[in-house]
């Protein structure tokens, strides 16, 4: 479970009112600190290298955008306006290694994650991130 740690929590208003891009900047950091502590935890004779090689399955662009795909349905409507706002945000980089709908589907995955992060809606994000972790990513 993740603590809350932030420096000051945004009420779902001003989290609205802050660039998509942004959002996605923080949902990708609590994802990756989440994937990293998940595989630690069921995996903990493995070696740093080999724990960074695994979580790179879980956090690249086409296997986020499988997750966000599963999990589409489950969205509340605020939830939705957000990953929508995530998905549909311009980006000034281009993806080397991905396809741009999957990167764009990972965009809106991440800012739903920073979202509920920067709001401290630790139980849905928690809901949301064990989800990703069950999800098949290999269809």
């Amino acid at each position: 479970m993740l603590q809350d740690y932030r420096e000051k929590e945004f009420s779902a208003k001003d989290a609205k009112l802050l660039n998509p891009l942004q959002l996605a900047l923080i949902g990708d950091a609590v994802y990756e600190l989440y994937i990293r502590n998940y595989i630690l935890a069921n995996n903990m004779s493995l070696s740093a290298h080999k724990i960074h090689v695994k979580a790179i399955g879980y956090v690249k662009a086409k296997n986020q955008s499988a997750i966000m795909h599963s999990l589409e349905e489950e969205l509340t409507e605020e939830e939705s306006y957000i990953f929508k706002r995530g998905r549909n945000a311009k980006s000034a980089t281009v993806p080397k290694n991905a396809d741009v709908r999957d990167y764009r589907m990972a965009t809106g995955f991440e800012a739903l994650v920073g979202y509920l992060h920067l709001i401290g809606d630790y139980e849905r994000l928690n809901y949301i991130l064990s989800k990703a972790v069950t999800i098949d990513i290999s269809k």
